[in-house]
């Protein structure tokens, strides 16, 4: 990281570390920014998607209904940024009948950080987000998987850096604050956390994501735990009833792109272009969770129209409204969900096998795992 390239410290200043190198520490939030009308523009678009979705998320017919397949898109979208492979269908197959991991490469990293994002939103109704609920959630994400070797749930003692894969410290693109600068810049992160503001909420959302990321707290996971964040962040500020909204899908879409945005703040300063950035994430992804939903909620009543008409019983009801939390069962799963006996919850599935609801997929004779396809399908598709 050359001093050179660094033309605006404004909001950042260099230290250099105790080997002669250079890293950067962000000054405390929040930046001194103009609101010109093209970012009331973009933020009037994204607050307007909000609150459509929003609305979306106060008419479900049951709160629960719908999160699970969203978290779990975020949760592969979210890792596939940092490199893993595996799918949709890897992790509900993981989930669903326990597979090994080393049968299905990454997925359990994938399935750690529904784990993760699951747990965050659960401790919310006890803690705020504060530097002890990021921890809790680091530990969670880092469990059993590569990393957790590098002190999950705990900020570094040592100098981590970002660059191309096998650089070294000298020659990398980013060097965030040494761990006892770091401290420091994360005691203010979560003075900002706290305090109150006159900024609108998504402004400030985006100082966030960026402030965490520059900081880089974390030996690793940071770009994980930062995305997430921004989920706790919207159901906290009470933006969103339900977790129904990830900006992982767009930051994939433009990868390049966020990171050089988020890296020309601490270059240049140039914190327009990343809020327009943002901004513009929070409209697509708000719009694509909306059709989503949209197509989600016709296909649920779908079924239940079909099924009344067949004149189903509650159970085979409860049972297809879990399918829309989570698309893949096992006869143990939907013995448990429904409270019956491991012969009930067969019969069931079996309906909705006759009905074209559930499809066995594995071929097996035992430990047999049922998906909706219909539900997967509009789950994994593309963004239009």
């Amino acid at each position: 990281m050359e001093p050179s390239e660094f033309t605006q410290d404004k909001f950042g200043s260099l230290v250099k570390g105790p080997h002669g190198y250079w890293a950067y520490t962000p000054h405390p939030l929040p930046p001194d920014i103009e609101i010109t009308p093209r970012l009331l523009r973009e933020l009037s678009d994204a607050d307007h998607a909000l609150g459509e979705l929003a609305g979306v998320a106060r008419t479900l017919p049951n709160p629960h209904l719908l999160i699970g397949p969203f978290v779990r898109r975020e949760a592969v979208l979210s890792s596939r940024i940092e490199g893993t492979q595996a799918s949709f269908s890897d992790l509900f197959f993981f989930e669903a009948a326990s597979w090994k991991e080393k049968e299905v490469p990454d997925v359990r990293e994938v399935s750690n950080y529904v784990k993760a994002l699951e747990y965050g939103l659960d401790r919310l109704k006890d803690l705020p987000v504060n530097l002890r609920l990021i921890k809790e959630i680091h530990a969670k994400l880092m469990e059993g998987v590569r990393g957790q070797n590098q002190t999950p749930g705990e900020f570094r003692r040592s100098q981590n850096w970002i660059g191309p894969p096998g650089c070294k410290l000298m020659d990398a693109t980013y060097v965030p604050p040494p761990p006892a600068e770091m401290l420091e810049a994360l005691d203010s992160f979560e003075k900002y956390l706290h305090a109150k503001s006159d900024l609108p909420p998504l402004v400030r959302l985006c100082f966030i994501h960026y402030q965490f990321e520059s900081i880089h707290p974390f030996l690793d996971g940071n770009g994980r735990i930062g995305r997430l964040l921004v989920t706790l962040l919207l159901c906290v500020d009470g933006l969103l009833p339900q977790p129904l909204l990830y900006l992982s899908a767009f930051f994939e879409r433009h990868r390049d792109e966020y990171y050089r945005r988020l890296l020309e703040i601490s270059l240049h300063g140039n914190w327009m272009e990343w809020i327009g950035f943002f901004l513009r994430g929070i409209t697509s992804q708000a719009r694509d969770a909306i059709r989503r939903s949209d197509l989600l909620l016709s296909l649920w009543k779908r079924y239940r129209i079909e099924l009344q008409a067949a004149r189903a019983s509650a159970l085979l009801l409860q049972l297809v409204d879990e399918l829309f939390n989570y698309p893949a069962i096992t006869n143990s799963i939907a013995a448990e969900k429904l409270g019956v006996t491991p012969r009930s919850a067969q019969l069931n599935i079996d309906k909705l096998q006759k009905a074209n609801i559930l499809k066995e997929a594995t071929g097996r004779a035992r430990n047999r795992v049922y998906i909706a396809r219909e539900i997967i399908s509009i789950i994994e598709q593309e963004e239009v």
